[in-house]
């Protein structure tokens, strides 16, 4: 961690409705820019029970999804039947209407185990188009983004800012199965990072985490960000 403090860009809205709508727009934006530049986009997103929403409304934003490549944030260490996996929501929420022209790439692959999944998807997401234009985090109660546990075995490894390694695997008791997670560097290096937060209790989490001394796994991401992470709260 460095010594000077973090100082993300905070967005706050009333309902939970108007950021889901503004952070659609936001990121339709960013895409749609990343396209003029260079012929494609590529975007990194979390699971979980908050973006669901949000997916719903980026799903119908006009721009040239089929230059679009989308891969996840972190994995369950779970095949696209489990009701836990990440891509399976991604694929019930985001990729319908015109964002089914868009090219997913998921993390999970079938293995004897994670360690040996996080090296076969590191192959396959090597040929993508890094760095990526926009890594979508959330954040769980415990402060943790991406599959950065508190808990986590090798946790000084999983919030080296000089990983050269695209993906993880992660051993955490508080993850309930086995995790595969894109490297602190791939994500703090995307072009735009926003945090997707929704409630007073997340808002303590990410307030307590900009704290003087503070060594929630979020931190890491606020401290090595290539630019300052986008905050985007409502209650």
């Amino acid at each position: 961690m460095t010594d000077e403090l973090p100082h993300p860009v905070w967005h706050r809205f009333a309902t939970r409705e108007a950021l889901h709508t503004e952070l659609a727009t936001v990121v339709a934006g960013r895409l749609r820019d990343a396209i003029a530049a260079r012929g494609q986009a590529f975007m990194a997103v979390s699971g979980g029970t908050t973006p669901g929403p949000f997916f719903t409304v980026l799903a119908t934003e006009d721009l040239a999804w089929d230059k679009v490549t989308i891969t996840l944030i972190d994995e369950r260490f779970v095949p696209i039947t489990s009701p836990r996996s990440n891509a399976a929501l991604v694929t019930d929420k985001l990729l319908t209407g015109r964002a089914a022209a868009a090219r997913f790439v998921g993390l999970y692959r079938e293995a004897a185990s994670a360690e040996a999944a996080a090296a076969a998807t590191a192959a396959a997401l090597n040929g993508l188009p890094w760095p990526l234009d926009i890594a979508a985090l959330g954040m769980g109660p415990d402060g943790h983004t991406a599959s950065f546990f508190p808990d986590a075995r090798d946790r000084a490894r999983l919030l080296d800012p000089a990983n050269p390694a695209v993906v993880l695997p992660v051993e955490a008791a508080s993850a309930g199965e086995p995790r595969l997670t894109l490297s602190l560097p791939r994500i703090c290096s995307a072009g735009f990072i926003s945090l997707h937060i929704e409630g007073e209790d997340k808002l303590a989490v990410a307030e307590s985490a900009l704290a003087p001394g503070s060594t929630l796994p979020i931190r890491a991401v606020f401290d090595h960000a290539h630019q300052p992470v986008e905050i985007y709260w409502a209650p």
